[in-house]
């Protein structure tokens, strides 16, 4: 398991230091980029399961914590539930090319949003929140959507290190 979150966390952190360069130079609207280190946890947790969602959504969220302005051990709570819950769908459908991965990263981006403005109207100013599910966020669940097909493919290439391996059923 921990070689399944250690080559977790290498592509997560390529992926975030790919976002925090190139794609926020890129951006669509103001601070909204596909969250490539999400999709790429969602992967993760739905090949190996809960334990190694939460454990690489965990460390995924502290290094995106220290890489951004974020109170720390935000992320790292929002992504250990990302990680949590997808893991827990581990298996039960069949990860088919185009339409799995769009409604899982779907469902992780809006995920994230909701636990954002939970947290946002428990702990007011201290937690930064999308507004009202504006164009923001909008513009984040289409990125996310449209980006996890070619992400999920790239990703299956590496599946043998990712997931490790097969256990018999």
């Amino acid at each position: 398991m921990a070689k399944k979150v250690v080559w977790g966390m290498v592509f997560i952190l390529i992926a975030a230091l790919l976002q925090s360069t190139i794609f926020s130079r890129m951006a669509i609207h103001i601070h909204a980029m596909p969250d490539l280190t999400l999709c790429i946890l969602v992967f993760s947790a739905y090949l190996n399961g809960t334990m190694t969602g939460q454990l690489t959504g965990f460390f995924s969220g502290v290094l995106l914590d220290f890489l951004s302005a974020a109170p720390l051990g935000l992320n790292a709570l929002i992504r250990t539930l990302v990680g949590a819950t997808v893991g827990l769908l581990k298996g039960t459908f069949y990860l088919d090319v185009i339409f799995l991965p769009m409604i899982l990263c779907a469902s992780a981006t809006v995920f994230k949003a909701l636990v954002f403005l939970l947290l946002h109207l428990l702990l007011a100013s201290s937690v930064p929140s999308y507004t009202q599910f504006g164009v923001t966020f909008w513009v984040e669940l289409g990125l996310n959507t449209l980006i996890a097909p070619f992400l999920f493919a790239f990703l299956k290439l590496f599946e043998g290190i990712l997931a490790g391996q097969k256990e018999n059923a």
